[in-house]
């Protein structure tokens, strides 16, 4: 074999990716489709006869391997924060004003993108070439689905026009689906006697949970790109979504640069405006802080950037009539009023049910069984009744009398002194008890897969789990289990190797799973991060846990009362003698050295270590590393193929280190 077959495959790949990028991204294919199949039936020819050519990032690699029995989970580098949701100008205007107290005297400019109603993914390039492709998950961790995010063709396996790209790069995006196309792909599926998606947002999550990536090349997926940070970033969110471009991704093309906060407005009432003009569903704006330095400053409280705020749109309304309202008990033992309505369209699906919220909110509407209502999405996602037609009111109805008793034990309803919500006081109650253990499985838990709802309610009925713990001795139940309708032995199985897995999951991620009032994922994560060992925890007072940042009173004495329980004491040694984590390793001591308290920025390639290496070192001398440089930053540590940041430090006359003054600085310090 010679170099011009190796030509020959380059040339194919490059013009292939061209054509893909030009079809997929730009809308703008310049070949017909035949001519299109005759150049990728040429390259899987040559690299099905040199195999050793085979490169992960060719066109041909984009549905490749077996199906997967289970996602592998991984933990993002940097947590995937939701955004913060304002429904109103004045709630946007506190935004602003919040930005502006904490960014003084400066001037602030916004990026507003349109807000897709779609999946979150995080993708990792390295060298240029598609590694990984990951879920939102718990905003922590999510799962590996890099097979099936290869199908997507918008989506580059290499970067364009990256002749020497980064080292290490992350995007973000959504994965969405254009309705057209959803439409196309449920009539396909109705005359083809199988079940059609409710909407185009369900049917994107269906699809990237399968665990077959050539099923997942089967369905319509687009990405749009709206993240980037990694070696050479720019220095503001404008310029990311113009270097993303450049990367071959789809951004936002109706995205603006706001010079004020009234452009913004007047952004996000246009969109709600002329939203149905788009080809996919949005529902609302992302408005972000454009410079990445100030970004940086504002920071994050536990669940969302401080720089970031979604604006959503006006809620989309129905008529329709109820039919009764039944009563829901959470885990928590939270009762829920829920109207029971005449289905309905709305939005995109079908809407039989809809919430009440509580006692007050029926009485202050006058909601009565068989009024007509009014049915809302509050932000395009959970229908509520918003109000009544009273008018079409029929003679029959009356007004809603909340009962005294549980729908579930038949125990006393209580309703705290100043607050709105009732709750069933037996912790004993069926309904919170498969409330508990749901959560305790869910993915973004224990991820115990075979222990959904509907078999968590059929275990708890059968007494077969009376809480948490007793998941970790359903092995001495095998057999029993495997009698069970629709259970048999390979089922069982599954249940027992996943419950063992989850053996593994990290102590943040068991702390979430416990289900203490108020305590979510990255809440869990921040106390883990802090007392490393849950009997640290379990000893806290509020006073010591309102000293980790973003942990309030509120939240502080929620965990507290939960350890004053002795039962709950109980439940955790029962899972701690189970093999369960509740503990991790401390982190490194800092050294108070000469770096303490000193900002580092770190730009370029270093030859003798990675960045992230680089980055603990500086910590562990008690200095601090930031992604941008600003007035604030003592050192720029400068590598090979440095970018802009170090033509901002020399800007503004920051020291900067090569690396031999760094191997120096932090030897002398050590």
């Amino acid at each position: 074999m010679g170099t011009s077959i190796e030509k020959e495959i380059e040339e194919l790949r490059n013009t292939i990716r061209e054509h893909d990028y030009r079809y997929y991204v730009l809308a703008e294919p310049t070949i017909s489709d035949e001519e299109y199949d005759k150049l990728m039936r040429r390259l899987i020819e040559l690299e099905t006869k040199y195999p050793h050519l085979r490169t992960p990032d060719s066109p041909t690699q984009r549905v490749g391997g077996q199906p997967l029995k289970e996602f592998p989970t991984v933990t993002h580098r940097t947590p995937m924060l939701s955004l913060a949701n304002a429904y109103t100008e004045e709630e946007l205007l506190d935004f602003d004003r919040r930005v502006r107290d904490n960014i003084a005297s400066e001037q602030i400019q916004y990026m507003c993108e349109l807000k897709y109603d779609g999946v979150a993914l995080s993708l990792t390039y390295d060298h240029g070439i598609l590694v990984l492709g990951a879920t939102r998950g718990d905003g922590i961790s999510g799962d590996d689905i890099t097979q099936n995010v290869k199908t997507i063709h918008s989506i580059p396996l290499r970067l364009r026009a990256a002749i020497n790209p980064p080292t290490y790069l992350e995007v973000r995006g959504e994965v969405y689906m254009n309705r057209a196309d959803f439409e196309t792909m449920n009539e396909e599926r109705r005359l083809a006697g199988e079940k059609t998606f409710a909407n185009p947002r369900n049917s994107v999550a269906g699809t990237l949970k399968l665990q077959d990536p050539s099923l997942v090349a089967q369905r319509p997926l687009q990405f749009v790109a709206y993240y980037l940070r990694g070696d050479r970033a720019p220095l503001h969110h404008s310029e990311c979504l113009k270097q993303l471009e450049a990367y071959g991704f789809p951004t936002c093309k109706q995205s603006k640069l706001c010079h004020s906060i009234h452009e913004v407005i007047e952004y996000w009432k246009y969109w709600e405006q002329h939203r149905n003009d788009l080809p996919f569903d949005i529902d609302g704006i992302v408005v972000k802080v454009n410079s990445l330095e100030q970004q940086e400053r504002l920071g994050a409280i536990a669940k969302s950037p401080r720089w970031a705020i979604a604006c959503k749109f006006a809620a989309r309304h129905a008529e329709t009539q109820l039919r009764s309202i039944i009563l829901q008990v959470g885990r928590l033992g939270t009762i829920t009023p829920v109207a029971v309505l005449e289905p309905v369209y709305l939005g995109g699906t079908t809407i039989s049910r809809a919430t009440l919220h509580n006692e007050d909110y029926i009485r202050n509407l006058d909601v009565r069984i068989s009024d007509f209502v009014l049915i809302e999405k509050g932000g395009d996602v959970i229908p509520k009744v918003s109000a009544v037609i009273k008018e079409k009111r029929p003679p029959s109805a009356v007004p809603y009398q909340f009962p005294p008793m549980c729908p579930v034990c038949n125990a006393p309803l209580y309703r705290p002194k100043g607050e709105i919500n009732y709750y069933c006081e037996n912790s004993n109650c069926p309904a919170q008890l498969k409330g508990r253990i749901t959560h305790f499985a869910s993915r973004g838990a224990m991820d115990i897969e075979g222990l959904g709802e509907a078999n968590v309610e059929q275990l708890v009925d059968l007494h077969y789990l009376h809480n948490c713990a007793d998941i970790y001795d359903l092995h001495q139940k095998q057999r029993e289990l495997e009698s069970l309708e629709r259970w048999g032995k390979k089922k069982v199985q599954n249940l027992l190797d996943a419950i063992e897995r989850s053996k593994q999951q990290p102590f943040h991620r068991v702390l979430y799973a416990l289900g203490i009032r108020h305590v979510g994922a990255s809440v869990a994560q921040r106390i883990v991060e802090k007392f490393c060992i849950i009997d640290k925890i379990q000893n806290a007072t509020v006073e010591e846990l309102t000293a980790v940042q973003g942990i309030g009173p509120e939240i502080a004495e929620s965990i507290v009362r939960y350890f004053q329980n002795a039962s709950n004491r109980t439940l955790i040694e029962r899972l701690r003698k189970a093999g369960l984590q509740f503990e991790i390793q401390p982190p490194i001591e800092t050294k108070y050295t000469t770096l303490a308290g000193k900002t580092f920025v770190l730009t370029g390639t270093l030859a003798s270590m990675t960045r992230d290496e680089a980055k603990r070192k500086i910590e562990s001398l008690g200095g601090r590393v930031t992604s941008s440089v600003s007035k604030n930053t003592d050192y720029v540590i400068v590598g090979t193929d440095a970018g802009a940041k170090l033509d901002k430090a020399r800007a503004l006359g920051i020291t900067t280190l090569d690396e031999n003054q760094f191997l120096a600085m932090i030897s002398h310090n050590e």
